[in-house]
């Protein structure tokens, strides 16, 4: 890359920091860190000692302030947001109004739908649900299925979980506590005799193992992107479904049916911050299965991976945080190496998986 490119981060939050260190790092870009908190965005662009990084600095904005943000865009080449979901259309919207080429890490789906009108007419990228659910599983599932003649189903299993839970719930918050409420409220897209649907959140529970463990899994909100809508009537059966150790979901079921705190995600998220303790102890577990036809034969095929909590930089980071941040920086640098198409909304799908592990980000991932 012949000149820096200006970066803009929003939210400099547990994926946040990690986002602002990879791009700080690399030195082909320049990083703008900022959050409401000034402590947060100051993190941020210091080392372990309190130095500042080079290729770093911050600013203070609410996240949910268009006007703010336009102001912060006014030279920027990108803005990368890892903001809370319901940011986002108002961060899109600044990101036409300043000509800035747009990322994001939601699960949520209203929100990409309005990302994807805002995409219209204009010569700006926009690549929203870059990370990992959504993210990087549908560039695995999208690489699997394109070894099939046929598609007969695909599955999508992530789960990011805590290596020593220690409560009934078996389960530490490991990222966004809202993201997480999200997930679990929402309907979820599936495509189901190769029609595209919604299926309601925590149903069809299932038992998953992996190296002698066993866990569960069920739906979520989210995790596919736009892959139903890019497989649909091309795949008879295509779901994703969270892991969790078993046990989990008949909890969570207890509290949003039963006690109904599903009405109210603020109090869950609440009770959820002040009950479960962060911790960066954990590992991501992606599970990828695919089953169609090759060569007139019937065959299956599956993708697997753990991704573990691991030093860098002298911090340690959790493995939820690695994942996400190094497929946001992983996707921005095909997109600015032009491995990527330069304009338009992209999908996830798009990206090929020999590109993504290859590169300096996304070789977390391989």
């Amino acid at each position: 890359m012949s000149s820096q490119k200006q970066i803009v981060v929003l939210g400099a939050g547990k994926v946040g920091q990690l986002v602002t260190w990879f791009l700080a790092d690399c030195g082909d870009y320049h990083v703008t860190a900022v959050d409401r908190s000034e402590e947060n965005a100051r993190r941020a662009t210091t080392d372990s000692s309190g130095n500042v990084l080079a290729n770093a600095s911050f600013a203070v904005a609410e996240l949910d302030d268009q006007a703010q943000i336009e102001a912060l865009l006014t030279d920027a080449d990108y803005v990368m947001s890892c903001a809370p979901f319901h940011c986002n259309v108002g961060i899109a919207k600044a990101a036409v109004a300043t000509g800035t080429h747009y990322l994001d890490l939601t699960e949520d789906v209203a929100t990409t739908k309005v990302v994807h009108e805002l995409s219209k007419g204009n010569d700006l990228a926009f690549i929203p649900q870059c990370g990992l659910a959504p993210g990087f599983i549908s560039i695995a599932a999208a690489d699997l299925a394109k070894r099939f003649d046929s598609l007969d189903a695909l599955k999508l299993r992530v789960g990011a979980l805590p290596l020593h839970p220690h409560n009934r719930l078996n389960y530490n918050v490991t990222w966004s506590t809202e993201g997480l409420i999200n997930e679990y409220r929402h309907p979820c897209e599936a495509v189901i005799g190769g029609h595209l649907v919604t299926t309601p959140p925590l149903e069809d529970l299932e038992t998953i193992t992996l190296d002698g463990l066993e866990y569960e899994a069920f739906n979520t909100s989210g995790g596919l992107g736009s892959l139903a809508e890019t497989l649909e009537g091309k795949v008879k059966r295509l779901d994703y479904k969270s892991i969790r150790y078993p046990g989990h979901r008949e909890i969570l079921k207890v509290l949003m049916d039963d006690l109904r705190l599903g009405e109210d995600p603020d109090l869950m998220v609440k009770i959820f911050e002040k009950a479960l303790p962060y911790t960066t102890e954990d590992v991501v577990l992606i599970v990828v299965t695919a089953s169609g036809m090759q060569d007139g034969r019937f065959c299956q095929e599956t993708y697997v991976k753990k991704v573990y909590h691991a030093e860098l930089a002298d911090r340690r980071w959790g493995a939820i945080q690695i994942t996400t941040a190094a497929g946001l920086c992983a996707v921005l640098d095909l997109h600015v190496n032009g491995k990527l198409p330069a304009k338009g909304f992209i999908c996830q799908e798009e990206v090929g998986l020999p590109d993504f592990l290859a590169n300096r980000f996304g070789k977390f991932y391989a």
